[in-house]
């Protein structure tokens, strides 16, 4: 093998890189699927909500309100 080919297969993946904590992305049947809405949040509106379950409450108080009136 010349220099140019081993050169090329040399491992120069650094030592701080913990492969072990890498997760498997599956594909097919047995990836999880999505079955909800997405809606895309205005950035102004996403920062005053830290995930989605906070959006969601947040909007169920919101058609309680409207329905209570």
């Amino acid at each position: 093998m010349n220099n140019n080919k081993q050169k090329d297969l040399e491992d120069d993946l650094l030592p701080e890189y913990d492969l072990q904590s890498l997760k498997v992305r599956r594909f097919g049947s047995e990836r999880k699927s999505f079955a909800g809405k997405i809606v895309r949040l205005d950035d102004d509106v996403a920062e005053v909500f830290p995930d989605a379950e906070a959006v969601n409450q947040a909007l169920r108080s919101l058609i309680k309100a409207r329905h209570d009136n």
